[in-house]
C-alpha cells in the first residue's frame, strides 16, 4: 500500500465512492418496482420500462433499500476492524473481523426495529460510532429475512475453516442477501483471495449455503480487481477462475458463466436478463449484474459518452421481473468500481438518498484503507467516537 502513487490513490478513491454511490443509485432505481413483472413495468412506464427515479409511495424520488442499508454497514464494520487490527495486508482484519463485521450488521438491525437510534443502554459497546447516529437510515425497506432471523444466532464464523460445507445459520438459504451487501470487502485493498474468503465467511453469519456464500466472495473479487484496474471482462474471468478452486463451486460457476456467455452474443435485452433468473438468489442476482454491465447496449452507437452506456447498464439491471433493486445495487456497485463517480449519471447521482452520508463514508473507507502514507491508527485518526474499535 505504501507504493503507490498519487494518481493511483485518487483513481482508488474515485472508485470506492462510485462504487457506494453507484449501488445506492441502482438499488434506488430498482426498488420502486421490485416484484413487478416486466410485462408490467412496461405497461406502467412505456416500452423502455423504468427510464429515471420513481417516487416510493408516491412522494419521495431516490428513496434505497435495505441493500444500500446493509453495504453501508459492512463499510462502517470493515474500517472498524481496521481501527482494531490494523491495515488489509495484515491478517488480522481478515481473521478477527467477523465479530466486529456482525456488530455492524446489528447496528443495522437496528434500524429496522426502532423509529430513530436507540440508546445504548445495555447494549453500550455495540451501538457506537457515528453511522448508527444518521437517522434517515431508520426506515424498514423490505429487509430478507434470512437477513433478520439470521442475526437471532451468535455465530461468528471460523476464519480458520474450510469452505464448503454448510454453516449453521439458515444452512438452505442462498438469498441474494449475501451479495448485495459485500463490495466493501473488494474495497479494502487486501489481496483478493482474502477479500474472496473475507467475504464468503462474513456472509455465513446470517446464510449458510454455500453457493449464497460463494457468490458474496466472488463478488467481492470482482470488486477487488476492478479497484486494482482491471476491465469488467477481466475482473469476472479471474473471479471465476478464484471460484472454481473451492469445493462445491458449481452452481456459482455455472450461473456466471451462462451470464459472461450471454453478453458476448449480440444486444442486451430485458428478455435475455430473464434467462437467468429472477436474481432472488444470490447466484442469480450476481448473474443479473455480471451480465448487464458487460452486455453491449441496445443503442450502441459509437458517439454515446461513458455516462449514458453507464445510464443503460443501470436500466437494463433493473427493468426484469424479479429482484429489481438488488441486481440493481450489486450491478451499481461493479460500474461504480469500474468507471468511478465522475461515469455516475449526475441527475441520478443528486437524487439519490443518502448521498452525504455515502460520500463521507466512502472518504473515510478510503482514508482508512487507501491512505497517500500509511500511518498507524491511533485515536486521532478520526473524531473521537466516530469508528470505536469494536
Amino acid at each position: 500500500m505504501n507504493s503507490q502513487s498519487w494518481g493511483d490513490i485518487v483513481a482508488r478513491r474515485a472508485r470506492v465512492r462510485g462504487c457506494l454511490l453507484g449501488g445506492a443509485i441502482g438499488d434506488a432505481l430498482g426498488y420502486p418496482i421490485e416484484f413487478q413483472p416486466l410485462a408490467s413495468i412496461r405497461n406502467g412506464y412505456g416500452p423502455s420500462g423504468v427510464t429515471g427515479f420513481l417516487p416510493v409511495g408516491g412522494v419521495v424520488l431516490g428513496q434505497v433499500s435495505d441493500d444500500t442499508q446493509m453495504t453501508l454497514f459492512t463499510a462502517e464494520g470493515l474500517i472498524r476492524a481496521y481501527a482494531r487490527y490494523g491495515p488489509a495486508t495484515d491478517d488480522g482484519i481478515s481473521s478477527a473481523g467477523p465479530v466486529i463485521v456482525r456488530n455492524a450488521y446489528l447496528r443495522w438491525l437496528d434500524t429496522q426495529n426502532h423509529p430513530a437510534p436507540p440508546p445504548p443502554a445495555e447494549l453500550a459497546l455495540r451501538r457506537t460510532g457515528w453511522l448508527r447516529q444518521q437517522t434517515w437510515l431508520y426506515a424498514r425497506r423490505a429487509p430478507g429475512n434470512a437477513c433478520v432471523s439470521g442475526l437471532r444466532y451468535e455465530h461468528i464464523p471460523d476464519t480458520l475453516g474450510e469452505l464448503g460445507a454448510p454453516g449453521p445459520v439458515n444452512p438452505d438459504s442462498k438469498g441474494c442477501g449475501t451479495v448485495m451487501r459485500s463490495a466493501p470487502f473488494g474495497l479494502t485493498g487486501m489481496p483478493v483471495r482474502r477479500a474472496f474468503e473475507f467475504a464468503a465467511r462474513c456472509a455465513q453469519i446470517t446464510h449458510g449455503h454455500p453457493t449464497g456464500y460463494y457468490a458474496a466472495g466472488a463478488f467481492a473479487a470482482m470488486i477487488g480487481h476492478l479497484l486494482n484496474g482491471d476491465s469488467l471482462e477481466g475482473a469476472v474471468l479471474r473471479s471465476m477462475e478464484l471460484l472454481a478452486r473451492y469445493p462445491g463451486h458449481e452452481e456459482t460457476t455455472a450461473a456466471l458463466r451462462k451470464a459472461v456467455d450471454l453478453a458476448a452474443d449480440g444486444t442486451a435485452t430485458p428478455e435475455k436478463v430473464e434467462t437467468l433468473g429472477g436474481g432472488w438468489i444470490a447466484e442469480e442476482a450476481l448473474a443479473i449484474a455480471v451480465y448487464c454491465a458487460l452486455a453491449r447496449p441496445a443503442d450502441p452507437a459509437p458517439r454515446r459518452t461513458r455516462v449514458a452506456r453507464v445510464e443503460s447498464a443501470f436500466l437494463l439491471s433493473v427493468n426484469h421481473s424479479g429482484d429489481s433493486d438488488s441486481t440493481g445495487s450489486i450491478c451499481g456497485n461493479l460500474l461504480g468500481a469500474h468507471h468511478g463517480d465522475l461515469a455516475l449519471p449526475p441527475s441520478w447521482l443528486t437524487a439519490v438518498e443518502g448521498r452525504g452520508t455515502i460520500t463521507e463514508l466512502a472518504d473515510d473507507f478510503s482514508a482508512a484503507f487507501h491512505p497517500l502514507t500509511h500511518q498507524p491508527y491511533d485515536e486521532s485518526f478520526f473524531a473521537p467516537g466516530r469508528y470505536p474499535r469494536s
